[in-house]
């Protein structure tokens, strides 16, 4: 390869990009003590950090499975004016592997979650099991 042929795709060896990852996916929050005990009292997730932002009257909260270096984590960001969300039109969800989906499901539907879709085969290939729950926003997690 010379200066003038781009790089294949993926490839970002020596680009400013190199070694990126992701970092976080941010939900706006009605609520975040409801939000909170979602995560991490119904998902196990732990409160990695919370800080108040008085000057633009909001507070963030991160949360996740394991500290931001090492994972990817939520952050939920929640508006002191109360104003109403909107997910829009290309939301789709939030994806987490458990060892026991049924068990899961099980488990979170007897602590008030609400399962949107029951643990079961996907339709187009039911080599793969899924469900989804919905969190106090109405946001999905598969």
């Amino acid at each position: 390869m010379n200066e003038t042929t781009p790089p294949s795709s993926g490839d970002t060896t020596g680009a400013p990009l190199a070694g990126a990852q992701m970092l976080h996916t941010m939900f706006r929050v009605r609520d975040l003590d409801k939000s909170l005990d979602f995560y991490t009292g119904m998902l196990g997730m732990k409160l990695l950090r919370k800080k108040d932002y008085p000057d633009g009257e909001f507070t963030l909260a991160f949360v996740g499975y394991g500290g931001e270096t090492d994972q990817t984590v939520i952050e939920l960001t929640h508006n002191w004016g109360g104003d109403a969300y909107t997910h829009g039109s290309g939301y789709g969800h939030v994806a987490i592997g458990v060892d026991d989906i049924y068990g899961a499901c099980d488990a979170l539907e007897k602590k008030g979650v609400k399962v949107i879709r029951p643990a079961g085969p996907m339709k187009t290939d039911p080599s793969i099991v899924i469900a989804f729950v919905e969190d106090p926003d109405g946001y999905k997690i598969e």
